[in-house]
């Protein structure tokens, strides 16, 4: 499945927009949090959210690193101006985590809230359950104290409703708790099966009566599910890894992506490698990666991407012909073919013949690049129009000179990956 991470902001966002819908007013989500980047102003966030002159507070960098107070990158029980400085002193400065540098651009800032018990809370998806993990001693070294820590999965294809939750909770626990956690585990459950989470973790998680605070929160979703939930993930956005900046190539199609009502989608993994994909469909992106990593093939992927929802021939040049610019760039440096993936399911709707259009016109613009670098194209679609598209593939083989294997919804559509990976 897609999974891709979250900032702990959104995540709060979402949980904070969501959780009536799912507890009711019985338990309260009771946090509270503020974004700072290099422009916020900071008059104005005491004006929007008085409790930050209210309380005492907590804040770090909110930018997919882990293990930020091990890292200095945590400060508790202070006062706003104490916090101001902080971040002042390092934002848009680089900082070095392990062996992999960054520059921190986005901090979050929240209530400092004292606990004597912290619990942790976690839901993890695989291919064969969703399990959740639970463990009345959380913290910083939940990993060093994993004993403690109880599974209860949910297999594929039942209910959280039809699982004892109750009875696999920890025996330390008091009969009050676990009367509080049974259904609040299973209302968690819920929250995060239905917005297609893939990871959510509560580490610790602060609870005081019915008020639940999640102190640090860690998730990803299933990106391919936007098109189910993405309203109701209040604008969320999928930010690169800590220390590795978005290409300039990253960067346009996103733009291009937020000027159509289509998907255009593109990460590049590693500009070098020799195998890339111009996917059609997120599901079919997916099932792509997956199969190019499972033949052994991981190190030599060079971008995970899709278009899909039916973009227009014009959009689909644009597209392709990002995607081949940075296929063209360099030669393999031990002489091997590189090797391009055009693949996709059969559509509902997109219209196959205009899409593949588009990709004519790319491929026939960076013809000369493609015979530079000894490019191999192997195609595979179905869909509305799929066999007028599919003719222009194979017109366009014979007119460019360039090896393309072209084949419908008669293939298996993952066929052409090993087609074009197993060399003979």
């Amino acid at each position: 499945m897609a999974q891709k991470a979250i900032r702990e902001y959104d995540a709060k966002k979402i949980l904070q927009e969501r959780w009536g819908d799912y507890f009711g007013d019985i338990v309260v989500y009771a946090g509270k949090a503020v974004q700072v980047t290099p422009g916020s102003d900071w008059d104005q966030l005491k004006t929007e959210n008085g409790w930050l002159q209210s309380g005492r507070l907590a804040v770090k960098p909110d930018q997919l690193i882990g293990k930020r107070g091990k890292h200095g990158l945590i400060l508790l029980d202070a006062d706003f101006e104490t916090v101001k400085k902080w971040v002042l002193e390092r934002i848009n400065k680089p900082v070095t985590i392990g062996q992999v540098t960054g520059v921190l651009r986005q901090f979050i800032i929240e209530p400092f809230l004292p606990q004597k018990v912290e619990y942790y809370l976690a839901i993890k998806s695989d291919r064969a359950a969703d399990t959740i993990y639970f463990s009345p001693s959380g913290g910083v070294d939940i990993e060093e104290n994993w004993e403690k820590v109880v599974s209860i999965p949910v297999p594929v294809g039942t209910s959280v409703d039809d699982v004892d939750v109750a009875g696999k909770l920890p025996d330390s626990l008091s009969g009050a708790e676990k009367a509080f956690f049974s259904p609040f585990i299973r209302g968690i459950f819920k929250l995060y099966a239905d917005l297609h989470f893939t990871f959510l973790e509560f580490n610790p998680l602060a609870v005081n009566g019915n008020n639940v605070v999640p102190l640090d929160t860690k998730a990803r979703l299933d990106d391919t599910a936007s098109y189910l939930c993405g309203k109701k993930w209040c604008a969320v956005s999928f930010p690169p890894p800590f220390g590795r900046e978005p290409f300039p190539e990253e960067i346009y199609i996103k733009e291009l992506d937020e000027g159509t009502g289509a998907s255009l989608k593109l990460t590049i993994l590693n500009p070098k490698a020799r195998v890339w994909t111009l996917n059609a469909g997120g599901g079919a992106s997916v099932v792509y990666a997956d199969t190019i990593v499972d033949l052994g093939f991981a190190k030599d992927l060079a971008n995970y991407g899709e278009y899909s929802g039916n973009p227009s021939t014009e959009f689909t040049y644009k597209y392709a012909r990002t995607v081949l610019d940075l296929f063209t760039r360099e030669k393999d440096p031990e002489g091997k073919p590189k090797i391009l993936i055009v693949g996709g399911g059969i559509a509902n709707f997109t219209d196959v013949a205009n899409t593949l259009t588009g990709i004519v016109q790319a491929l026939r613009e960076y013809r000369d690049k493609l015979k530079a670098v000894g490019a191999r194209i192997y195609l595979r679609r179905g869909g509305p129009n799929w066999r007028e598209g599919l003719a222009k593939i194979r017109e366009l083989g014979k007119e460019l000179g360039i090896p393309i294997e072209v084949h419908g919804p008669e293939m298996h559509m993952t066929r052409i990956v090993s087609m074009g990976l197993e060399e003979k």
